[in-house]
């Protein structure tokens, strides 16, 4: 007996102890769901509502709840700091008697079931939106169940970046101790104080010794990459090549974008076969960071090669400004190859180991420079030669490339009176001949598609019947550009923060939702994480310009014995090379 009453108490005593264990436990949630800041919530479910609205390019469900998780991260904290604004400078000037306990957990409680039912809604919208995003975009979409899974991701890396914030809050609460404790800073100035040098030591930090040590990491990284030897470029034999025994540029110093470069274009051989027609070796001419030596600068050595191959003495020359990592774009460079059958020589070069993101971001002024001095070094060599005996000389560029190859002008007379005619692809927002020519359209015609002095000399083509317009009239030498309505390197601009841009209160272009909006802010978050999945749409939409290239460089400088049918035999060709290339590289 006394061994069952003994079991009996310390039964009873552990029951007591699980069930103040589980109160304490449920009173710690209610104070996590109570204690939430409410007016953070609500501007927080509305931030999400934002950015699950249409955007330029479609997104599957994980992309989505990063992009919403932040949002409403910020939506957060946006509202937490109207909250405290209107209890420290606005409650107490209001004479009315704060409502019992039990009401506010009940108005918080409502609160908090509306905005999950209003954010559960926007996200059956949003899924009905994206799919006919993918649609306009002929591509298959993500179905509304699987697209729901996008909510609990949001949620996720929302709770993610406020405990974020709060650590943030509990430096600055720490700051704000030392200040008082050994410069006897007063209490009530402290936080302030405290957030100051925060700010302060991060400032300083990202401006110089972060961001230095950042890119030189990315910059030693991306040179490994540089680098790697793939089995699918194979060194050229023939001297028309960089690369080749006979060059002056090594064929390890060109770097990996540059090796596939110069072995995988067409030869005479496949041209002639393709075409019907003779054709020439093409001439492909590539300088890497690598490739100068002994004092010797990448100009001097690209002319160098250009004079070695007798690129001066073919019919057309064509100067491409690369994009960060040195990379060209093998279906332009094919498409002007088979269309002058073989009698062309390009010339490209290298100027950083990053990508054009990071490129974007650091090197901005370093490919200005690269485009310019290249341009100028080739062109020297180019006008000394005698009018009768040099090629036509042709400018290119692709997104960030194209903003390179336009630093060489000063402005539309200089490009017309240098070159023979100029291609630039997906230009970004902040290109500066492309700003002004946009900016001064013709009165009546649209941001997407824009027409600059009656088409005389710059036209604008999201597809092949633009460069046809407004009239067959285009003037030598000619200047396109190749831009989508969908393209988000095209139109993403720091100026999407505070105003609404043309293209958004004009007619849409036929791939942008009719659904989507500007949002102060949220246009410009949404437009920038586009930027990321570019390349992820199928082509002719997003900055997938496909065999247009093709379209371009016929109406820039067409070929004195083109043909339809031929044009539609090089096209297959291309678009066959171009799925390789996706394939193995």
């Amino acid at each position: 007996m006394l061994d069952t009453a003994e079991a009996m108490t310390t039964l009873r005593a552990r029951g007591e102890v699980a069930a103040r264990r589980g109160g304490a436990m449920l009173r710690r949630l209610e104070a996590d769901v109570v204690g939430l800041n409410y007016v953070g919530l609500v501007v927080a479910t509305v931030f999400f509502a934002w950015s699950v609205t249409p955007s330029l390019l479609p997104r599957d469900w994980l992309f989505q709840g990063l992009i919403s998780g932040v949002n409403a991260a910020l939506g957060y904290g946006v509202g937490c700091v109207l909250e405290w604004v209107f209890r420290r400078w606005v409650r107490p000037r209001i004479p009315v008697r704060s409502p019992s306990l039990r009401v506010r957990y009940a108005v918080k409680l409502v609160v908090l079931a509306v905005c999950v039912l209003a954010a559960l809604w926007m996200l059956a919208l949003s899924a009905d939106w994206q799919r006919q995003i993918f649609t306009l975009m002929d591509m298959e979409g993500t179905t509304r169940a699987a697209y729901l899974r996008t909510g609990a991701l949001s949620l996720t890396v929302g709770v993610i970046v406020v405990a974020a914030y709060r650590t943030v809050r509990e430096i600055v609460r720490f700051f704000a101790r030392l200040l008082s404790r050994w410069v006897r800073v007063p209490p009530k100035v402290a936080p302030t104080a405290g957030a100051i040098l925060l700010v302060f030591v991060v400032v300083t930090l990202f401006n110089g010794v972060l961001t230095q040590a950042f890119f030189a990491v990315a910059n030693q990284a991306f040179s490994v990459r540089n680098d790697k030897m793939t089995p699918y470029a194979v060194q050229p034999s023939k001297p028309e090549k960089s690369g080749s025994p006979d060059s002056l540029a090594k064929w390890d110093t060109l770097g990996s974008e540059g090796r596939w470069f110069v072995s995988h274009g067409p030869d005479a051989f496949r041209i002639g076969a393709v075409t019907g027609q003779p054709a020439r070796e093409p001439i492909r001419a590539y300088v890497g960071l690598d490739s100068a030596k002994d004092g010797q600068t990448q100009e001097d050595l690209a002319v160098a090669e250009l004079e070695r191959t007798h690129a001066f003495d073919r019919k057309v020359l064509v100067i491409v400004t690369t994009t960060g990592t040195g990379w060209v774009n093998n279906m332009s460079a094919g498409a002007i190859e088979y269309l002058y059958h073989g009698d062309t020589a390009i010339l490209a070069s290298q100027y950083s180991y990053l990508p054009s993101v990071l490129s974007f971001l650091a090197d901005r002024q370093k490919v200005a420079a690269a485009g310019k001095k290249m341009f100028d070094a080739v062109y020297a060599a180019w006008s000394a030669r005698p009018p009768q005996q040099r090629p036509k000389l042709l400018v290119y560029g692709e997104s960030l490339g194209s903003q390179g190859s336009e630093s060489a002008f000063d402005g539309l007379a200089d490009l017309r009176a240098r070159v023979d005619g100029a291609l630039w692809v997906g230009p970004p927002n902040s290109n500066r001949l492309w700003r002004q020519f946009v900016s001064r359209r013709d009165p009546g015609t649209s941001e997407v598609e824009p027409i600059y002095a009656d088409g005389l000399t710059v036209r604008f083509a999201s597809q092949a019947s633009d460069l046809s317009k407004p009239s067959p009239d285009w003037r030598r030498p000619r200047i396109a550009y190749l831009q989508h309505a969908s393209d988000p390197i095209v139109w993403w601009s720091p100026d999407l923060i505070f105003s609404q841009p043309d293209w958004l209160s004009e007619p849409r272009g036929s791939d942008v939702s009719t659904q989507m909006r500007w949002w102060p802010f949220v246009t410009f978050w949404q437009v920038a994480a586009d930027l990321t999945n570019a390349q992820g749409v199928s082509d002719g939409h997003g900055h997938n310009y496909g065999t247009l290239v093709l379209d371009a460089w016929v109406a820039v400088l067409p070929p004195p014995d083109w043909t339809p049918e031929e044009n539609e035999k090089i096209r297959a060709e291309i678009e066959a090379s171009e799925v390789f290339e996706r394939a193995v590289k």
